[in-house]
This record gives C-alpha cells, sequence and structure tokens, in this order.
C-alpha cells in the first residue's frame, strides 16, 4: 500500500528537521558536497534555501500563483536562531500539507514552461528534493545519513515511474547501478544519480 503524498511530505520534512537538529554551531559554514543538489553552497545555504522553499508549501497548495506571493516571503526567513527558525517554518509547511483536501487541483509553480501540475505532483517534487537533501546534510554533517525505512519505502514507489523523466528535465544526474541486494536505501540512491 503506498503511502499518500502528504504523509510523505511530513516524513521527508521530518527527516530533513532531524538532522537539522544535529547542525553544531561551527558546521553552518561546511560546505556542500558537490554531488548533492545544492552543490558549491554551505550548510547554512542549504537549510536556508529549504526555509525559503518551506514558506511557499501553504501557498502553493491553496493554489495561489508566484506572483502573489513573491512580497509576502523574505529572503532570509529563519532569523538570528536558526533552528528555531526552521522549526517553525517546518511546522507551518507540514501543518499546510496535511490540511490540503484536494490533491489533484492545480498549483502555480515556478518553473510552469514544461505545463502543469497538481498539488500531489508538487508534494512529490518537494519530497524527493528534502527527503534527497536529509541524506546529503547528513553526510555534510558526518552525522548518521539512514533516512527512515517508511520514507525510503515511499520515495521509491513514487520515483521508479517518474525518474526517466525527470532525469530529461536534469532534476537528477545519470542513475548509479547498485549491486544486487543492496538497501532500499542504496536502491534509491543510485536510482535518483547518488552514489550510496
Amino acid at each position: 500500500m503506498s503511502i499518500p503524498e502528504q504523509q510523505l511530505f511530513v516524513l521527508a520534512e521530518r527527516a530533513l528537521t532531524s538532522v537539522v537538529e544535529q547542525i553544531e554551531d561551527d558546521q553552518w559554514d561546511l560546505p556542500v558536497p558537490g554531488d548533492a543538489a545544492m552543490p558549491g553552497g554551505t550548510v547554512r545555504d542549504l537549510v536556508i534555501a529549504h526555509a525559503r522553499d518551506d514558506q511557499w508549501v501553504g501557498h502553493v497548495l491553496a493554489g495561489r500563483t508566484i506572483e502573489d506571493g513573491k512580497a509576502l516571503f523574505p529572503e532570509q526567513p529563519l532569523g538570528s536562531d536558526l533552528k528555531a527558525g526552521w522549526r517553525a517554518i517546518s511546522e507551518r509547511a507540514v501543518a499546510a500539507a496535511l490540511a490540503l483536501d484536494a490533491p489533484d487541483r492545480p498549483v502555480h509553480l515556478s518553473f510552469g514552461s514544461i505545463g502543469d501540475f497538481t498539488a500531489r505532483e508538487y508534494l512529490q517534487q518537494i519530497i524527493a528534493y528534502r527527503g534527497l537533501q536529509a541524506w546529503d546534510l547528513a553526510r555534510a554533517l558526518g552525522v548518521p545519513d539512514t533516512l527512515p525505512e517508511d520514507l525510503v519505502t515511499g520515495m521509491r514507489a513514487m520515483l521508479e515511474p517518474v525518474a526517466e523523466q525527470w532525469r530529461a528535465w536534469g532534476v537528477f544526474g545519470p542513475a548509479v547501478p547498485v549491486p544486487d541486494g543492496s538497501s532500499a536505501q542504496d536502491q534509491l540512491l543510485g536510482l535518483t544519480g547518488r552514489r550510496p
């Protein structure tokens, strides 16, 4: 049985939050690995980018436009206490996802040039972003990078049918072969172009 996107979003968001909570004061300026989804920046840059993305979740799921929201959200939304700011924004995003009552309604995304998307498809995109970045961030910090089993199972089921299309869009790099018998997480990472 597949996990509904709203619940899978919560798992991905909480996995990322779990890693954010492990950031030490002297780790915010560590570089993010070059093979991560957001290479070239620091841990701080990655967390702020996700916070900016999270502040849009309720807006987008409500069917509002990007233009409508441009004046609403600050570029650095976390304030001086980065972890407390993260928690507040993350919980609002989780609440918005759980409140979604029409997952097949159209939503307006900043990259609408490649077609229209439903709220369900938007959630799928941001689930992948958060779940994989939880792994990327854990590697940058040197903390355990094992994702929750339900999240891995749900992401694999969600991404296997669309991985090649997303690869064509440039979301994922070339698939990385993994040995037979590899863990579900390693298979997910290989599918999405990461080297376990």
